[in-house]
């Protein structure tokens, strides 16, 4: 018996969506910069193996869905099988280590958006503006999951939750439209437009019950603004807008961050 190319086990081992590593890890940061623990650094790297078991848990679950088996099928079932198996194992540490079992409500409520976008990724859906939302708000709940196991209160986790979720809801609509404006394919500037609206008003909403800083509120404000200028102006290439993300994602983690520290 052959051993699989290492070329296969990187296709089913490692994420395609690049965008996805740092809308993962912004979550991660926000938590991690406003009340630091060590069950926050485990719950952190939980929400890294859940994004990596993604990729071959997917593949293995098209292909039954296909009623097929091929190598990569099989390749794909073990790598999911012991990344899940090491995503347990630090899950059940990280919940030991905890200030509170309260960091587990914000991530059974997100545990219907990460099913809409697995029921999605099945069907070979999962490029569609529906599960990229559901599946990047869910995972902007780590930010609210990690802050609660170091002990801080529900209304600044509900917040953080919030801004980590307006950043990516702005993210998604905008980076959408730009991918489709550099293929030439049809688009609505719209569609970015009225996204940076929807996650201006969500942090809007969050000041306004006092669970978000006024400096939250302002980054995804410029957040929305940049988004509005940059959708206008002729597209960069691809490496570049995901460049661009990334700066953009780190400004808002570190001013939201910043001005929520827990006291």
């Amino acid at each position: 018996m052959t051993s699989p190319e290492p070329s296969t086990i990187r296709s089913v081992a490692l994420p395609s969506e690049h965008g996805g590593w740092s809308l993962t890890l912004e979550p991660v940061v926000l938590g991690l910069l406003v009340d630091p623990s060590w069950a926050g650094v485990l719950i952190g790297v939980a929400t890294l193996l859940a994004f990596l078991t993604r990729t071959p848990l997917k593949i293995a679950l098209v292909d039954r869905h296909r009623r097929r088996t091929l190598d990569r099928t099989r390749i794909a079932g073990r790598v999911a099988a012991v990344e899940g198996a090491v995503l347990v194992a630090v899950a059940a540490l990280a919940a030991v280590l905890a200030e509170d079992v309260s960091f587990l409500w914000p991530l059974l409520i997100a545990a219907p958006l990460v099913a809409i976008e697995l029921w999605y990724d099945i069907r070979s859906r999962s490029r569609r503006l529906i599960p990229e939302l559901a599946g990047t708000v869910g995972v902007a709940s780590v930010a609210a999951a990690i802050v609660l196991a170091a002990g801080s209160p529900d209304r600044l986790a509900a917040g953080l939750w919030c801004v980590a979720a307006a950043r990516a809801i702005a993210a998604v609509a905008f980076v959408r439209v730009q991918l489709r404006r550099s293929k030439a394919q049809p688009h609505t500037l719209w569609l970015s437009d009225g996204f940076q609206l929807l996650a201006l008003a969500a942090v809007g909403i969050g000041w306004q019950l006092d669970a978000i800083s006024t400096a939250g509120v302002i980054a995804i404000a410029a957040l929305a603004l940049v988004h509005a200028v940059l959708v206008r102006r002729p597209v960069p290439a691809v490496p570049t807008l995901g460049a661009q993300q990334v700066v953009l994602g780190l400004a808002v983690v570190v001013t939201a961050g910043m001005s929520a520290i827990a006291p």
